[in-house]
């Protein structure tokens, strides 16, 4: 179940063209994510997008909205993302399989947006968290809470593990995953756990993850009969 998240934007950036819009957020988006909202330039933005000051503050009325309408494309882009993956006649594993190797084509393919959710992390940002947490993480929230409840009807998820913060766990891993294909430091950190071929074999990653989600969270007698 997805919510709608608050739009920041002025009415008036939805009557631009698509192209327009696109555009505008495209180069807010390596703006953010190259400079962090701090280090980032409306007045660059405006420019490079083709637009005047004037036009930009015409649609946002700040940097900060103009970072929440980043962040919401983003979500949308999620979304899509996670639509796309099939999950029909799987099971629990096989489903956050799916997700993890989701989650490595979403980090590689949008690596931008990655920085810059790193950045919206900190703590310079604070005062964005409740609006920026329930927009970005309802998405995910619900769908672990939802399938790990039936993994447990299904006998293949402990029935003593605690669903939230479970939930919470599998979410990390699959953040922090994302973070490894994104960010310099988390690259480096990869490297440093896997090796220096880590970016060179994804199944190897993904088979890595869902076997340590497994052994957490299977039956013992399940994973005996899985060896």
């Amino acid at each position: 179940m997805a919510i709608v998240a608050k739009k920041a934007h002025k009415e008036t950036f939805e009557r631009i063209s698509p192209e327009k819009r696109d555009r505008i957020i495209t180069i807010a988006t390596k703006e953010f994510a190259k400079n962090g909202f701090k280090g980032a330039n409306i007045n660059i933005i405006a420019k490079k997008a083709g637009i005047s000051i004037g036009s930009m503050y015409n649609y946002f009325e700040s940097k900060e909205d103009l970072l929440l309408t980043v962040i919401n494309e983003a979500y949308k882009l999620l979304e899509k993302v996670l639509g796309s993956v099939s999950l029909e006649n799987k099971n629990f594993y096989e489903k956050i399989e799916e997700l993890v190797c989701a989650a490595q084509k979403f980090a590689r393919q949008y690596p931008e947006i990655h920085q810059v959710y790193l950045d919206i992390t900190s703590e310079g940002l604070s005062h964005l968290t409740p609006r920026l947490s329930r927009t970005i993480e309802y998405i995910t929230i619900e769908f672990y809470r939802h399938e790990l409840e039936q993994a447990k009807k299904q006998g293949i998820v402990r029935e003593d593990a605690d669903v939230n913060v479970t939930s919470l766990c599998i979410d990390n891993i699959l953040v922090l995953t994302q973070f490894s294909y994104t960010s310099e430091y988390f690259k480096e950190r990869l490297k440093l756990f896997i090796g220096e071929d880590a970016f060179d074999d994804d199944e190897r990653i993904v088979k890595g993850v869902v076997d340590f989600i497994k052994n957490a969270l299977m039956p013992r007698m399940n994973i005996s009969n899985n060896k």
